[in-house]
């Protein structure tokens, strides 16, 4: 896929130019360990006007930034192709035209390398395992020397076919890899008992055939898992629709979703998927939107309401009209982002990648050192060859090279499930450390939208507020009229409105006087409060609520107050993330005593108060010079500065575009709790990168001196090394049992 991000390149000057950089993703064959992930990332860095190559083992994608005036991707592909490797323009998945092929290509890519293993082991087990009964039973047996000879030999030239033919492309580079050491082992192996067989000398064809079917095991398994891996991203691929019924002329029509276009009217069913991201133009339903945003309660949608592709439909019929399409839906946008952040690399993974790149030549070394040392102390070629062969067998850079990638393809495909969409790898880095977390009030830890919270006195003035605030967009009064309407009362018609601005409002409902406002707007006009109603306003202003009082001619009838209430779970997740033992600051522009009385209510001791909107960036920056290392959580325009300047931003779903492009972690809904599944499944993630690093260096650090020593004989290392390889996968894979608060 290709397109023209806006780069910003320095110029020698050191000013900063724009310049046209295009992207071309590429699909990898040929990767056998990480040192082959390396070399492709070089050759491809080493380009004419390519500014930036990066390739993922695990994935066996790569993605380069170039300069389309200088390179063409013809010639990159054909660079890759000139070391050794195949390599293919990748179509684009989040196209819509090309999701469904996508899809399968990546389904069948699995279950292809799978099959493609299975029927090598399916040859190689029963033949090594005849092999070594020959040998073992019948060492002094010409037949079965033989025998063991016409056996070994399928396995070494076919089923071990595939590390030979790399290794020989590598050889032809003047480079090596994991299957230089494969090839060299058991070649070696294989033809020091050609001339063993008629002189009854020893015989090493056991070992040749069990590494090469042992190492095919450990291939076939490693496909398994790394599908499984793979399979949040197909998921989400599998979410969207594959057809739509489109109205045209008044007509339904049975349309491919790749032929919708936007502003077509989308007839959806009850129980169908939404074909894209479109506006309800006709009826209301509940829609399932767990699939996309991990919240499980459905969410009632009406006229005039946005829905999102790939949603499911509950009861109503819904006429959507259709506002984007492909590339431009939310879950176009969604697996865009999965990928890049399973493409992406830690900072970690720079140290095993730098150690993968000199591996392979250091461990041919060491296998010659050993070999000779052997030799020179006890002259005894037998112990010698074994020892050797075992350190090239043992010796495989994969589980290093897997370590990071297998975590981050797990954990960011398990933080997409429920609605956490995690930018790349450097975020999940960065979460291992945050100590702080400064959330913003309004819209974060409230709904950011008005609402009657109290009504004291005659619910009936309750009515008669709405009829009067009927028509005002004022977030008070947008209040009041849905409080009425949600209670089922009947609004009356009024006459004579007269607005009195930032005060109140005035109006006759059924001949009869209304008066709407703060408590000083009545007093001023003559109206009385009785005391009982003072007193209840008095208390709730100081529950830093906002108070309206209703009058019905010269009394006063009632209290309204309002507030911009709290989510639902917001004091659960609090403390959820006070027991995790991080430090929490609400951040907001309003007064100290409406701040206070939220903080209080959430379980918060730090508030910042009466913050100027541009100010929230510098009280991050100053948390972060007194050494903390601080998560900042918003949703709004204002506070995409402070999310840039956070380690870590964390951007609610359900606020504006700017918020969510600043931010390293964004959730997909307005839930809360994605703020802990966040925190704590980044940590979870990062903990298993490091886990697996660490099984990834000892494997090697432990199993080479003692394969040096002839402690490890090559069978063992053979399948200690595929055990290896399989095992920081199947670790990863634990991520998936990651639960959501």
């Amino acid at each position: 896929m290709t397109d023209n991000p806006p780069i910003v390149q320095a110029t020698d000057s050191g000013s900063a130019k724009a310049k046209p950089l295009s992207k071309l993703s590429l699909e990898l064959a040929g990767m056998t360990c990480a040192s082959c992930a390396l070399r492709i990332e070089k050759t491809l860095a080493k380009q004419p006007g390519v500014a930036e190559a990066n390739v993922g083992f695990a994935s066996h994608t790569g993605t380069v930034l170039y300069d389309p005036n200088s390179v063409s991707t013809t010639d990159l592909i054909a660079a890759v192709q000139h070391i050794g490797y195949q390599a293919k323009e990748m179509s684009s998945i989040h196209d819509t035209k090309q999701t469904d092929e996508a899809s399968h290509d990546v389904t069948e890519e699995y279950h292809a390398e799978e099959r493609y293993w299975l029927k090598r082991n399916t040859i190689g087990w029963p033949f090594t395992i005849v092999v070594v009964v020959l040998i073992i039973e019948f060492p002094s047996h010409a037949w079965a020397r033989w025998l063991a000879l016409v056996l070994t030999m399928p396995v070494q030239f076919w089923v071990g076919w595939p590390f030979l033919r790399t290794a020989a492309l590598r050889a032809k580079n003047l480079s090596a890899n994991m299957d230089t050491l494969v090839a060299l082992g058991t070649l070696t192996a294989f033809f020091a008992s050609l001339p063993a067989i008629p002189s009854g000398g020893y015989l090493y064809l056991d070992t040749a055939s069990a590494i090469v079917s042992f190492i095919s095991l450990g291939k076939y398994l490693e496909a398994r898992a790394k599908g499984k891996a793979s399979s949040a991203l197909h998921s989400l691929l599998e979410l969207g629709a594959k057809d739509v019924s489109v109205l045209v002329d008044g007509a339904e029509r049975i349309l491919a979703i790749e032929q919708l276009a936007v502003g077509d009217l989308m007839m959806v069913r009850p129980g169908e998927k939404i074909p894209t991201d479109g506006v309800i133009e006709e009826g209301s339903s509940s829609i399932d939107e767990s699939m996309l945003t991990g919240e499980s309660m459905p969410q009632e949608k009406t006229v005039g309401d946005k829905v999102i592709g790939a949603t499911v439909n509950g009861q109503g019929l819904l006429k959507v009209r259709a506002l984007a399409v492909g590339a431009d839906t939310a879950l176009a946008s969604i697996v865009q982002l999965v990928q890049n952040a399973q493409n992406s690399k830690a900072p970690v993974q720079r140290l095993a990648d730098n150690v993968a790149g000199v591996f392979v030549p250091i461990v041919i070394a060491v296998g010659a050192i050993t070999f000779a040392a052997w030799q020179i102390t006890t002259g005894h070629l037998t112990w010698g060859l074994t020892a050797a062969v075992a350190v090239l067998v043992v010796a495989c850079p994969c589980a290093m090279g897997l370590a990071t990638p297998a975590a981050i393809m797990v954990g960011t495909g398990r933080a997409a499930h429920f609605g956490v969409l995690i930018r790349n790898a450097l975020a999940l880095e960065r979460s291992a450390h945050i100590d702080t977390i400064v959330l913003d009030k309004t819209g974060t830890l409230t709904e950011g939208r008005m609402q009657v919270t109290d009504v004291v006195g005659d619910i009936a003035a309750l009515g008669m507020a709405a009829s009067l605030e009927t028509g005002s967009s004022h977030p008070i009064a947008t209040a009041i009229v849905k409080a009425a309407k949600d209670r089922n009362i009947e609004l009356t018609p009024l006459e004579n409105l007269e607005v009195v601005s930032g005060s109140g409002i005035r109006g006759k409902i059924a001949g009869k006087e209304v008066s709407v406002g703060r408590g000083d707007f009545l007093t001023s006009v003559g109206i009385v409060i009785p005391p009982e109603l003072a007193d209840s306003s008095n208390s709730l202003s100081q529950a830093a609520k906002t108070v309206i009082m209703v009058a019905l001619g010269r009394e006063a009838k009632a209290v309204i107050a309002v507030a911009d209430s709290l989510k639902p779970n917001a004091r659960k997740i609090v403390n959820k993330l006070n027991a995790a033992g991080l430090e929490l600051v609400m951040i907001t522009g309003d007064n100290f005593q409406v701040a206070n009385v939220i903080a209080n209510q959430v379980g918060i001791n730090n508030v910042v108060a009466e913050v100027y909107p541009q100010d929230k960036m510098a009280e991050v920056e100053k948390l972060q010079k007194q050494g903390h290392t601080v998560a900042f959580v918003g949703d709004g325009i204002n506070d995409a500065p402070a999310l840039v300047q956070a380690d870590l931003g964390i951007a609610i779903g359900t606020g504006t575009d700017v918020a969510i492009e600043s931010a390293d972690i964004t959730l997909m809904s307005g839930d809360l709790a994605g703020i802990v599944t966040a925190v704590q499944l980044s940590k979870r993630t990062y903990r298993t990168i490091i886990e697996n690093l660490w099984w990834a260096f000892g494997y090697n650090t432990l199993m080479i001196p003692l394969a040096a020593f002839g402690i490890l004989p090559p069978i063992a290392a053979a399948g200690a090394m595929a055990i290896s390889s399989v095992s920081v996968v199947v670790n990863s894979l634990r991520l998936n049992r990651f639960r959501q608060v």
